[in-house]
C-alpha cells in the first residue's frame, strides 16, 4: 500500500557521518520518515558492520539501525573526499556527525567553517559529553554513560550491585535528542533561513531523562538509593510475586489504593494509618507487600492481572522481549515492518514509533551495502554541476 501523502521528511537530505548506535539511531528514524540519508563511510565501513549477530556475513545489528539509508565511501583525509563532501552539501539540509570533538575541525569540516560556507546548514554533533566541559574529549560508550549519569547507581536491588539497564539507553537517548534538536533547528530555519549548530552529549541526554531522580536530588536534597523493582516514591508500585510468576502493578493515588484493597480482600487497609497516603505507603511498603503477596500467592498471574485491570488498576504480566514484539498491540501499532534485503530476503526491522495522519507505515528500504550507492550519488552531483 502506498502512502496517501508524502512522508513528513520527504525532500530533506541528510549527510550522515555517524557510526555505531546513537547517530545511526537518529538518522534511521529520519529515513523512516522520508529523509534521503546519505551515509558517508570510511573504507572499512561503520563498526556495526563488523559486530554480530551475523547472517550470510551481514550484521543484523547494522541492518536494524541503518535501514533506509544510502552508502558512499569517502576518504576524508584527501582533498577529493573533502571536495565531494562540499559538493554534496550544496543540496544538503542536515549534516550529522559523532566523532570526538575536534576531529571534524581537523578534517576541514568543522561546524563554524561549513556553516559560514553553507549558512542554511543544520549541523548536528553527537558525542559522549558534548563539545565543551572537562570530559569533552574522553571516549564514551553506553555503559560508561550509564555509570557516570547515576542511572546504574540507582538501578538494582537495595543490597545488590549497581546494575546496567539491559539496553543501550544512553545511545538511544542521545539519538532521540539529536533527532529532536534537528527538527527544532529545521523549524527555526524555516522561519529565519539560517541553520544552527546542534550539540548533543549522551551524558546530558541520559541525565535529563531521569526526572524523578533529578527532582529528588536537585530539589529535595535527597541521595537516591537503589529500590529494586519497587518505585522509589510510591506504593504499591512495582513487581510482586504470584502463584506462577511475577506481575507489575501501579497504584498512584488514594482512590486506586482503596479499590486495590478491595480486590485483594483487605478493604480495611485503605484506612490503616500506615497506608493513608502515598508517602506513608512507600515508607511502610514492606508491610504492605506482605498483604499483597499473601493474596497473590494463591492466584495465577494471568488472573491477578485480569482482576486488577477489570477494576481500572494498571497491571501487567512480565513479558519477554519476544512476547512484547509479537504482542497484538505491537503488531497493530506497526512497531516493526518488513524490508527486502537483496541477500537476506525479508527482514522484520523496527520502525520509528510516532504515527502521522495520512502516512502509512512500512514501504522502506533495507540498510545499504558498503558504498552501494556511490555511483548514483556522484551521478546526481555531476548532473547538478552541469545543470
Amino acid at each position: 500500500m502506498s502512502n496517501t501523502v508524502a512522508k513528513p521528511l520527504s525532500g530533506v537530505r541528510v549527510l550522515d557521518f555517524t557510526r555505531v548506535l546513537a547517530g545511526p539511531y537518529c538518522t534511521a528514524m529520519m529515513a523512516d520518515l522520508g529523509a534521503d540519508v546519505i551515509k558517508v563511510e570510511a573504507g572499512h565501513g561503520d563498526d556495526y558492520r563488523h559486530i554480530g549477530p551475523f547472517e550470510k556475513g551481514e550484521s543484523l545489528l547494522f541492518q536494524t539501525v541503518n535501514r533506509g539509508k544510502r552508502s558512499i565511501v569517502l576518504d576524508l583525509k584527501t582533498n577529493e573526499g573533502i571536495e565531494t563532501v562540499k559538493a554534496l552539501l550544496r543540496d544538503t539540509d542536515v549534516l550529522i556527525e559523532n566523532f570526538r570533538p575536534g576531529v571534524m575541525d581537523k578534517l576541514g569540516l568543522g561546524a563554524s567553517g561549513l556553516m559560514a560556507e553553507f549558512p542554511a546548514l543544520v549541523y548536528v554533533s553527537v558525542s559522549g559529553f558534548g563539545q565543551t566541559g572537562p570530559n569533552a574529549k574522553k571516549p564514551a560508550y553506553d555503559i560508561i554513560i550509564q555509570a557516570m549519569s547515576g542511572l546504574m547507581d540507582a538501578t538494582g536491588e537495595p543490597d545488590g550491585q549497581p546494575t546496567m539497564i539491559g539496553e543501550a539507553v544512553a545511545d538511544v537517548a542521545g539519538g532521540l535528542f539529536a533527532a529532536w534538536g534537528t527538527m527544532v533547528a529545521l523549524f527555526e530555519r524555516s522561519q529565519t533561513g539560517k541553520g544552527r549548530h546542534v550539540d548533543v552529549g549522551l551524558f546530558d541526554a541520559l541525565t535529563s531523562m531521569m526526572p524523578v531522580l533529578a527532582c529528588r536530588n536537585l530539589l529535595g536534597g535527597d541521595a537516591p538509593t537503589r529500590t529494586g523493582n519497587r518505585h522509589p516514591l510510591s506504593a504499591p508500585f512495582g513487581t510482586y510475586r504470584g502463584k506462577d510468576g511475577h506481575f507489575a502493578v501501579a497504584v498512584l493515588n488514594d482512590r486506586l489504593f482503596a479499590t486495590f484493597c478491595k480486590v485483594i480482600g483487605q478493604p480495611e487497609l485503605a484506612a490503616d494509618e500506615r497506608f493513608t497516603d502515598d508517602t506513608l505507603r512507600r515508607t511502610n511498603e514492606p508491610a504492605l507487600a506482605e498483604y499483597i503477596e499473601a493474596w497473590a500467592a494463591t492466584e495465577q498471574v494471568s488472573d491477578i492481572v485480569a482482576h486488577l485491570s477489570d477494576t481500572g488498576i494498571p497491571a501487567a504480566e512480565i513479558q519477554s522481549v519476544a512476547q512484547a514484539w509479537a504482542s497484538p498491540q505491537a503488531v497493530e501499532r506497526g512497531l516493526a515492518s518488513d524490508v527486502h534485503h537483496p541477500l537476506l530476503g525479508a527482514l522484520n526491522v523496527p520502525e520509528q514509533p510516532v504515527h502521522f495522519s495520512g502516512v502509512s507505515r512500512g514501504n522502506r528500504a533495507p540498510a545499504p551495502a558498503l558504498n552501494a550507492d556511490a555511483a548514483d550519488i556522484l551521478a546526481t552531483l555531476t548532473k547538478g554541476a552541469t545543470a
